[in-house]
């Protein structure tokens, strides 16, 4: 398939205005294909020829203006119109579209459960062309009239109100102003809630089969949409710009969420079937904040072009942490962001595929799809939350809502946004931008303590170039409780510095970035680094030891802190950690970095029991039942730590931990995959377990099971269906990648791992970007840490010319990869 590139879309946009399209499918023709007629209206501004895109499965016929055109001329998924006059046209299509199973384009799936059919769209990036002929770029924004034809008891959703005709016929609403990507349809027999707020219908929907968990928290799901929905109301003088607001859970969806303007898709693991913790909760609730802000910045405006995704997904990023702060229940979402999604901003602006927030160039479609990663959602969010930080908070909203003015139901650019905030303040918002925007990599802070005139100063030593506003916090140990720290004050910097920072006393922490309104890396002096090894757990705030924790990971990743040593710390002070964001964050980079990839295989037996004693402590702290939450996170991790079978396996008999809580499916699969991994299990079990647990969840936790057999046969028909066969979904794809490579089986699969690299270069041209990510991300060997697979992986990239969405991922495996040797070296000061 042919990628856009930003020099055509240019030209097509200057030749061509897109007024309308009509689109008619029937989802009535089987299970493989479905009917797809698009007319669109277009305006030719000089004489000329462009083309319009479109990957049918059959292309049946096609006319220009009346007259039928030459459907061979189809050329890969671009259809020609030649010798356009100037005026007005129309173009009819009427094509024959394949559902898909990898959740791009018209996504089909049965749900196994109850044997019931659904299908929605997902358009991102440039997918239009699997369900409709469309000039597919978003700053040809047009207006949509969509019908469809569904079985009969399906109910349909689009971006507009729907309207059932009767006899399986269903029309959308006529939108306004969208981009193609942007439009949406689901269909299928779904449960939904339905209400009003301030006039506005709102719904929420998800499979039948889900129905019980979906009222269980309808009210809390409606709640926050309500809260949010006024509180953006509160921020934005521009009013909600479509007719209704849809929330759809759907199934086997490869992003959290998609912002379809009225109609917004979740993938439906936030339909939650078992326990959760009030963290999981908060980001069901981010998320759901998050799309709405995209409503506005997004939708209503939307970028001209992909080089400028940053201003949809870092201001959607920011606005969803801080309206869930402003509006719910929820007080720590920015401790949840500091400690998970800032983290994965850092580590991907410190690989070779570094790119900045706002590239000056992205040249094509295939080049945009690549930088949807931690830098266009967690970097920019922290560089915009910077920006508030330096800008004021009401400046900022000042020139966001310039910006909303200036530019609904259009498309707008990096050098419109910084215009927009201009003239809001007389602060030189272009110099910002240039500094933060433009340029890559994270800067370093490291505070030095001297003694001048008599007086202790603080200097802040930096390596980056960006200026940053920060505070710097102050604590001394509080003299009437051992191992607590108390905040003497937090002083306000900006770096770099005209002059050191007078002090007093010597602080017995010092903490640069206490709040975490940069994105630096920062690194301690010795006498805090000593007070934080002692009292890190006596830190009175947890955004505060959020950021002490990032440093710390930082650390260790940069070769200045053994592993060994943040293992130590976890388990001194994670055993008195209240926030659960911070519980299950260093839980996961201490098991699944530390560990499984920067220590050795002689050295992880003593971590995994140092883990274990761990979360024992945690069970124990927890046996009042006064954390559920905390618990929760306390049984996962156990349980995915186990080194011997005896205990998860009795809590599986039993179908309870002792004290708590019951086995929900999650858990089951859970213990189930353990007891897989240790050899502990069979199909048989596994079989009984599915049949216990017949859903699309039990489904994926089989597969994850049967791959994680040690077992060499389990091991080759695993492998067989991910990538010698194209059966698998996605979601399936995913399981079963995540139950085949363990480090306890390295031996097992040793002769797969050579094997990887051109097999997955096959299935990913073979199959698309969705599996080609999925091939990157999950069936990655990730426990062979050692330089034969670094080679085979590098030679990969050099000779077997992957495709873009697998090279990315290969490239920053590898980068991963490589930094891990070096941590397990002892070499410091990592790049």
């Amino acid at each position: 398939m042919s990628v856009l590139t930003r020099d055509e879309a240019q030209a097509r946009a200057e030749f061509l205005d897109v007024h309308h399209y009509t689109v008619d499918l029937d989802l009535t023709t089987g299970d493989e294909t479905f009917g797809s007629r698009t007319a669109v209206r277009f305006t030719a501004r000089t004489d000329g020829d462009t083309f319009v895109e479109l990957k049918p499965a059959e292309l049946r016929a096609v006319t220009l203006d009346g007259q039928p055109l030459d459907t061979a001329a189809l050329d890969g998924n671009r259809l020609p119109l030649e010798n356009l006059t100037a005026g007005e046209h129309e173009l009819t299509v009427d094509a024959v579209m394949r559902y898909s199973r990898t959740g791009e384009g018209m996504h089909r799936f049965t749900d196994p459960t109850d044997g019931e059919t659904y299908v929605y769209t997902q358009l991102f990036l440039d997918d239009i062309q699997r369900v409709f002929a469309a000039f597919d770029q978003p700053d040809l924004k047009s207006v949509f009239d969509v019908s469809v034809t569904a079985p009969e008891g399906w109910q349909v959703l689009a971006n507009g109100i729907t309207e059932d005709l009767g006899a399986g016929r269903w029309r959308a609403a006529t939108t306004p102003l969208i981009s193609t990507y942007l439009v949406a349809v689901a269909a299928g027999p779904w449960h939904s809630v339905r209400t009003e707020h301030r006039g506005l219908p709102f719904g929420i929907h998800c499979r039948r089969s889900l129905a019980p968990h979906l009222d269980t928290d309808a009210d809390e799901i409606l709640d926050i949409t309500r809260a949010l929905y006024d509180r953006y109301h509160e921020k934005f003088q521009e009013p909600y710009p479509f007719d209704s607001y849809d929330q759809a859970f759907v199934p086997e969806f490869n992003a959290g969420a998609m912002e379809n303007p009225g109609l917004v898709t979740f993938r439906d693991d936030f339909v939650f079937r078992s326990a959760v913790t009030d963290t999981e909760r908060q980001t069901r609730a981010m998320v759901i904040a998050h799309e709405m802000a995209h409503m506005w910045f997004g939708d209503l405006v939307t970028l001209k072009w992909w080089d400028d995704i940053w201003l949809n997904e870092s201001f959607a990023e920011y606005m969803g942490y801080q309206t869930t702060l402003e509006a719910t229940r929820f007080t720590q979402p920015w401790v949840e962001f500091g400690v998970t999604r800032k983290s994965w901003g850092y580590d991907a602006d410190q690989r070779p595929s570094t790119h900045p927030v706002a590239p000056e160039s992205v040249d094509d479609t295939a080049a945009a799809l690549l930088n949807f990663d931690g830098i266009s959602y967690a970097k920019g969010a922290s560089a915009l939350r910077q920006l508030v930080a330096w800008l004021g908070e009401k400046d900022f909203l000042a020139g966001i809502n310039v910006h909303f003015e200036r530019h609904r139901f259009g498309n707008a650019t990096l050098a419109d946004f910084i215009d927009s905030l201009a003239s809001a303040t007389e602060r030189d918002v272009p110099a910002w931008a240039d500094a933060w925007l433009r340029t890559t990599g994270v800067d370093k802070l490291t505070p030095r303590l001297t003694t001048a005139d008599g007086k202790r100063v603080l200097t802040i030593e930096q390596k980056g170039s960006r200026p940053h506003r920060v505070t710097a916090g102050l604590y001394d140990h509080d003299l009437t409780e051992e191992g607590r720290l108390t905040l003497r004050e937090r002083v306000g910097l900006d770096v770099p510095q005209t002059a050191p920072q007078p002090l007093g006393k010597r602080p017995a922490l010092l903490l640069l970035n206490d709040g975490d309104l940069t994105y630096a890396k920062v690194r301690f002096d010795p006498e805090s680094f000593e007070t934080l090894r002692t009292s890190l757990s006596g830190l009175p705030d947890p955004l505060t030891r959020a950021v002490v924790w990032n440093a710390l990971r930082d650390a260790v990743r940069d070769g200045e802190l053994p592993p060994a040593a943040y293992l130590e710390t976890a388990r001194a002070h994670l055993p008195l950690e209240t926030d659960l964001a911070l519980v299950e964050g260093v839980l996961a980079f201490a098991g699944t970095h530390v560990a499984d990839r920067y220590l050795t295989p002689d050295e992880r037996p003593a971590a995994l029991a140092t883990l274990r004693s761990l979360c024992r402590d945690l069970l124990r702290r927890t046996e009042d039942g006064d954390n559920p939450g905390l618990r929760l996170v306390a049984v996962r991790h156990f349980i995915d730590v186990a080194a011997q079978p005896d205990t998860i396996a009795a809590w599986l008999a039993d179908g309870t931990v002792p004290g708590g809580p019951e086995l929900d499916p999650e858990l089951r699969w859970r213990i189930l995959g353990r007891l897989a991994v240790l050899g502990a299990t069979d199909e048989t079990a596994i079989a009984a377990e599915l049949e216990r647990d017949p859903s699309a969840n039990g489904q994926e936790g089989a597969a994850r099971c049967r791959a994680a057999l040690p077992d060499p046969e389990a091991k080759r028909r695993a492998w067989e269906s991910m990538f010698a066969t194209d059966d698998l979904s996605n979601y399936l794809f995913k399981a079963t990648a995540q139950g085949f490579w363990q480090p306890e089986q390295a031996d097992l699969v040793q002769e797969y791992v050579p094997r990887y690299y051109d097999e997955a270069v096959a299935v990913s041209a073979r199959r698309g970007p969705a599996i080609a990510t999925a091939a990157g991300a999950w069936a990655f060997p990730h426990h062979a840490v050692d330089p034969e697979n670094l080679a085979l992986g590098r030679a990969c990239l050099r000779d077997a010319d992957p495709v873009p969405a697998l090279r990315r991922k290969l490239t920053d495996e590898l980068d991963d990869l490589a930094r891990a040797l070096r941590v397990r070296e002892g070499r410091g000061d990592i790049p």
